[in-house]
């Protein structure tokens, strides 16, 4: 850039001491009138020339202030932008902690969640543990006093036996003076014995018979002895197993030819967690009692989950499912996590068609299994006066750890599931027997197969006229 004043400047100083000396080289008169003229002339002069020196010292100094002003204003400008890209970086750097926080408080909250879960699981296991030590130390205590009892009745069978042999010598030292007393009567008087003056004796015993009939008393009392107690040893409080040999049922099953129109059936091939079924609607209204009946058959180790419902609040309101680590042919029915009951499925797992009930009313909290018509588990005081609430999700084969997914392979269901129906009501043991049979379908189902609204992954729904026919 040019500088107008700097140049219009430098022409006044050279053209005004020009201009004065021409002015005074034209005046005439005495050197002695014009010497202090001129001698203020050059004096002025002078300071002339230090104004002009300082005036462009100063100019430069201003010129070389601007060049640095200026210089400074570009850097200013390049720092402003430096400082732009930088709070642009650091926003998005923010941006990116802030997604990584929110993913880091979801898998928190996700693991918290599991957490109280397994907690819960880990107390409700601890409480079963204790009933189950509490209810062998029982079972003991009962079958020390069965010993003791029968040992007393051993006794007193010797004692018997005992007696029955100083009769047993009676008897027979009588039947020798009776033998005795015939010979002397047929010397007295021929043609007559002494059993004409004998009265009529009763039969008694031998030991020998007494032994036998002590040892049938003693086989009578033994199924007494083997009766499971009140309690199923199973975490079950108030259940009864029926006996059988090494704790398996001896019942016959069913003629599965006779089982018909039983509606469609779906089959789960494997684990995977795709493989899922969703009833819609699920639970309109809050339940205060409800029957689940269905005919299930199972092709792994376990039986897995044959339902789940969760809301919001709670992702287990009510479940049915069994994992491989728990007893093989057991299932959890949970109502309200933690409160659980373990059932005995143990029949389900020879891969055939079964009929399986659970019902539960919340009065009293009593709940009953059913399996192939047969009351095989019974109890109250689980949930007593409790409410399954509405507006939930409720699927078929998988168990939730939140609402509608968080599926775990482990808890999967492996099989086929036929005539699946659930009502809001407790069923009574004609109805479930009517359906074991396959006659009718008791009125006032809210949800059947027939709800299946989204069927996921591998499984198959596919319609067979019986249960032989269905894969």
């Amino acid at each position: 850039m040019g500088f107008p004043g700097r140049k219009t400047l430098s022409f006044f100083l050279i053209f005004v001491p020009v201009c004065l000396h021409g002015v005074l080289s034209q005046e005439a008169g005495p050197i002695r009138q014009r010497k202090p003229f001129f001698e203020r002339l050059r004096r002025l002069e002078e300071q002339f020339q230090r104004f002009q020196e300082v005036t462009l010292t100063h100019l430069q100094a201003i010129a070389s202030n601007y060049n640095l002003s200026y210089n400074i204003d570009a850097r200013f400008q390049s720092l402003a932008q430096e400082s732009q890209s930088l709070v642009l970086a650091v926003n998005q750097s923010q941006t990116t902690v802030q997604g990584d926080l929110d993913h880091i408080k979801t898998w928190m909250r996700k693991t918290q969640r599991r957490s109280r879960k397994v907690d819960s699981r880990l107390l409700a296991l601890g409480y079963a543990l204790r009933e189950r030590s509490q209810q062998h130390s029982r079972e003991r205590k009962e079958r020390e006093a069965q010993r003791e009892a029968l040992s007393g009745l051993a006794l007193d069978v010797r004692a018997l036996q005992d007696t029955l042999a100083r009769l047993t010598q009676a008897v027979q030292s009588q039947s020798t003076r009776l033998a005795a007393l015939n010979g002397w009567l047929q010397v007295a008087c021929p043609g007559t014995t002494a059993s004409a003056w004998a009265p009529a004796q009763p039969g008694m015993p031998s030991p020998s018979s007494l032994k036998l009939q002590g040892g049938r008393q003693v086989f009578r009392a033994s199924p007494e002895s083997m009766d499971p107690p009140q309690d199923f040893p199973g975490h079950l409080q108030g259940t009864r197993e029926p006996p059988g040999s090494d704790g398996q049922w001896a019942w016959p099953p069913e003629r599965l030819g006779e089982i018909c129109n039983v509606g469609p059936a779906l089959v789960f091939p494997n684990t995977s967690t795709k493989n899922v079924v969703f009833l819609s609607p699920g639970f309109l209204s809050g339940l205060r009692a409800l029957s689940v009946c269905s005919w299930v058959r199972t092709t792994s180790g376990h039986l897995g989950t044959l339902l789940s419902y969760a809301t919001e609040e709670n992702d287990n309101k009510l479940v049915l499912h069994g994992r491989d680590s728990l007893v093989p042919g057991s299932i959890h029915f949970v109502i309200g996590d933690p409160a659980f009951r373990e059932l005995p499925l143990q029949p389900l797992l020879d891969g055939q068609w079964h009929h399986v009930c659970v019902i539960w009313t919340s009065i009293l909290g009593r709940y009953w299994l059913h399996v192939d018509r047969r009351l095989v588990a019974t109890g109250s005081r689980f949930r007593e006066g409790y409410e399954v609430p509405p507006g939930g999700s409720l699927v078929l084969g998988q168990e939730q750890d939140t609402m509608g997914g968080g599926f775990d392979g482990s808890e999967a269901f492996v099989g086929s599931i036929a005539g699946l129906a659930i009502w809001d009501r407790v069923l009574v043991p004609r109805e479930v027997s009517h359906l074991a049979t396959g006659k009718e379908l008791p009125p006032g189902a809210i949800l059947t197969l027939a709800n299946a609204a989204l069927i996921g992954g591998f499984v198959q729904k596919v319609n067979c006229t019986c249960l032989e026919l269905c894969p």
